[in-house]
């Protein structure tokens, strides 16, 4: 399958610390990939490598077939890209600033724009130093949207959104989402769950995985199993087993690894007087915690 981005053993150094650590991805053409990680993970690091912002320290990465290294000028015209903390010219007024665009961009759609300014509610004539946060990043997006890119890179658009305006964003995408790829990071895990078809987990710059939406919440389970009576845990325990805690015949844990013939298998054999098991599937959310707090423990 072709990929829309590419990453080899990407390494991003800041002094002695590693930002981002030989992190190799890929992103396929047409995904909704979110990369995830906590504050400093790398994320944004990861992305202003990948849009040329700054130079990586080793490693290679491409997007859209060409080189990182020479993404700039007119390989713009086919990425739609916003971050978080986006400039945009303050003193313009919105209409003026969409007029601007449009000569920078030879797919520019004048009836998407005009669609995307009643969907987002734009306000042509005001400036845009007066707009709420919420409708700078609309008006963010709808510049980025309005020339039909083939990627659209998104850096944590929903930060300190309420939630119409988030629901309005992620709205547009989906309504995009067909002709181009995405690639986001966010902290809003509900959201991102909503409507990713993949994901990548980044922790202190490095890429713990990277896979399809659908298998990861098929291999994540919470697990608990009532005993007949309390009994001190067994050792060892499979090492896919995340956070086992017993309070008295009660068994819980997190599988990382769920298979749905040799998970029970294994909580048969170490735990014999097992009088009820129950599987249960994991929000993404719940799946982070668990391997955020697998890491602050090791």
């Amino acid at each position: 399958m072709p990929q829309a981005i590419q990453t080899e053993q990407l390494t991003k150094r800041f002094g002695r610390v590693a930002a981002v650590d030989c992190v190799s991805l890929n992103v396929p053409e047409g995904a909704l990939y979110a990369l995830v990680g906590q504050n400093g993970a790398g994320k944004t690091t990861t992305i202003k490598v990948l849009m040329n912002l700054i130079c990586a320290t080793q490693g290679s990465a491409t997007v859209l077939g060409t080189d990182s290294q020479h993404i700039r000028g007119k390989s713009f015209t086919q990425i739609g890209y916003v971050s978080e903390n986006q400039e945009i010219p303050e003193w313009m007024r919105v209409g003026s600033l969409l007029e601007y665009l449009r000569g920078f961009y030879p797919t520019w759609d004048s009836t998407l724009e005009q669609s995307l300014v009643r969907q987002f509610d734009l306000p042509l004539d005001r400036k845009i130093k007066t707009l709420s946060r919420g409708m700078k990043m609309k008006l963010a997006l709808a510049s980025a949207l309005a020339f039909h890119p083939r990627l659209i890179v998104l850096d944590e658009p929903f930060g300190g959104l309420d939630p119409l305006v988030r629901d309005q964003l992620i709205e547009s995408l989906l309504e995009r989402a067909a002709e181009c790829t995405v690639f986001i990071s966010s902290h809003d895990l509900a959201e991102i769950e909503s409507f990713s078809s993949h994901v990548g987990y980044l922790e202190s710059g490095k890429l713990l995985f990277s896979e399809e939406m659908s298998s990861l919440t098929a291999r994540f389970r919470e697990v608990e199993v009532i005993t007949d009576a309390a009994l001190p845990l067994p050792s060892p325990l499979p090492t896919s087993w995340l956070r086992p805690k017993s309070s008295g015949a009660l068994v819980r844990f997190i599988d990382s690894r769920f298979d749905g013939q040799s998970t029970p298998a294994d909580v048969q054999r170490l735990f014999p007087n097992a009088k009820n098991v129950q599987f249960r599937a994991l929000t993404l959310r719940a799946i982070f915690l668990a391997i955020a707090r697998k890491s602050d423990e090791g």
